[in-house]
């Protein structure tokens, strides 16, 4: 049975990587590293409330999904979005680690943390 994360536990686990910092996104905590947002609270209507947000490659998230799907999951919203939705009530402290690990290789590494989602203005 995982440990009780909150976001003080997702605060504490970022903070320590390195050179992630805290900052806000939208209205709610993130965390960043060199300017790109790896992790942040999951605020849209369509997100499980105490979710969080975490970027990563597509491949990875389908893989997570389809390992574990009371942790990860995905929104319609989130979709075109190179992220996955994951239930704090639902996951370790360890995993969490490694996922916000695996979300700063992806946001630093070459282009793919540079990429931008195309969406039509209205």
């Amino acid at each position: 049975m995982p440990g009780k994360v909150t976001l003080e536990t997702v605060r504490k686990i970022a903070n320590a990587l390195p050179g992630v910092e805290e900052s806000t996104s939208w209205g709610a905590i993130s965390f960043r590293a060199g300017g790109k947002m790896l992790a942040c609270q999951a605020i849209h209507k369509s997100a499980e409330p105490n979710s969080l947000v975490v970027r990563m490659d597509m491949d990875q998230r389908e893989a997570l999904i389809a390992e574990a799907p009371d942790t990860y999951y995905i929104t319609d919203h989130y979709k075109p979005y190179p992220s996955v939705l994951v239930r704090l009530s639902k996951v370790s402290p360890d995993a969490l680690r490694d996922l916000l690990q695996t979300s700063l290789r992806f946001v630093t590494s070459s282009k793919k943390g540079k990429k931008a989602v195309k969406s039509s203005s209205r």
